[in-house]
């Protein structure tokens, strides 16, 4: 930086002309800005399959994976910077089953995200879940618009919603409810989506939808779910390279959170979406424990996710 400055200086202090020096001054200071190294939020890989539609143009399908690919990755959803490294790592998958008119497409979308675990390789599934209520209308070529506090489009809506849930989540596993800010933003996507016609976004619906998600986000009665978050990833996972077993009590610390919050209330949406997102990471992190911590975290596992007993078992199993 300093070398920059140098240069700066003496292009400025040399013979140039009044507009050179307007242009070199310009671009020190873009070049020195840290916004101009900085970039948006996610880094969301997008794929689109169609393989129930017969006789269409399979072009509208790669049309629509890129206008959705760009919609996801080039907007600015937070007033956050992120250098290109700390963009959050996530994916959309799209099935379409349906096309009930030329610009109408029913499916679902599975929705991916996951982030780095500190001083390793390793990236830790943060979200895992297949939204079975999607019903959207795409235009082609025509660019995806999402305005704040309105409803534009149930497309635009849900992936939006998602952007923030995403957000959302990676910042609680950073800081101790550090993701009621972007919960907020997807409340209110909800809100505008009340007097639409399309599935997913009505409390009356199903217990199961993006209505009841975000409730169980924001519920403060349901607080366990963010101390869970924040023990399991920052102090359990983000510490187990250097201090493995204490990182693993933390992750139990944060298990325990979780139980609490079921006993309050069974079969939360996301208390659901938690278990089938870590079932397998969990088994792994306590595969080598000791004989002591893997017969108080298999009871927990069970009552938190009981229809996966079985699996669980793996872990005593592993004596």
């Amino acid at each position: 930086m300093n070398l920059l400055k140098k240069m700066f200086v003496f292009f400025y202090n040399n013979n140039y002309s009044h507009i050179n020096k307007l242009l070199c001054f310009s671009f020190f200071i873009i070049l020195l800005s840290p916004r101009s190294l900085k970039t948006q939020e996610l880094n969301c890989n997008v794929q689109v399959y169609a393989p129930q539609i017969q006789g269409s143009d399979r072009s509208i399908f790669e049309n629509m994976q890129k206008t959705i690919y760009e919609f996801m990755n080039n907007k600015k959803w937070t007033n956050y910077s992120y250098k290109q490294q700390e963009k959050i790592e996530c994916s959309i998958l799209i099935t379409i089953n349906d096309q009930p008119g030329t610009n109408q497409f029913k499916g679902t979308i599975q929705i991916q995200s996951r982030r780095p675990i500190f001083n390793t390789s390793y990236n830790s599934p943060l979200f895992n879940y297949v939204d079975k209520d999607f019903e959207f209308q795409f235009i082609e070529y025509q660019p995806l618009e999402f305005v704040e506090n309105s409803f534009t489009s149930n497309l635009t809506s849900v992936l939006a919603y998602y952007a923030y849930i995403i957000i959302g989540l990676d910042f609680d596993s950073y800081k101790l409810y550090g993701g009621a800010q972007f919960y907020d933003k997807a409340q209110s996507i909800v809100n505008t989506a009340q007097n639409t016609s399309e599935k997913g976004w009505k409390t009356y619906e199903n217990k199961k939808n993006r209505y009841w998600l975000v409730e169980n986000l924001l519920n403060k009665s349901y607080s366990g779910i963010h101390e869970c978050l924040y023990n399991y990833h920052r102090l359990g996972l983000d510490q187990m390279y250097d201090q493995k077993e204490i990182s693993r009590n933390y992750i139990t610390t944060a298990l325990e959170s979780l139980r609490n919050v079921n006993r309050e209330k069974p079969g939360l949406h996301f208390i659901n979406i938690f278990m089938t997102t870590k079932s397998d990471e969990i088994i792994n992190i306590y595969s080598d424990a000791s004989t002591l911590d893997k017969n108080k975290i298999v009871p927990i596992l069970k009552e938190i996710d009981p229809s996966n007993s079985a699996k669980y078992n793996k872990i005593i199993a592993q004596q």
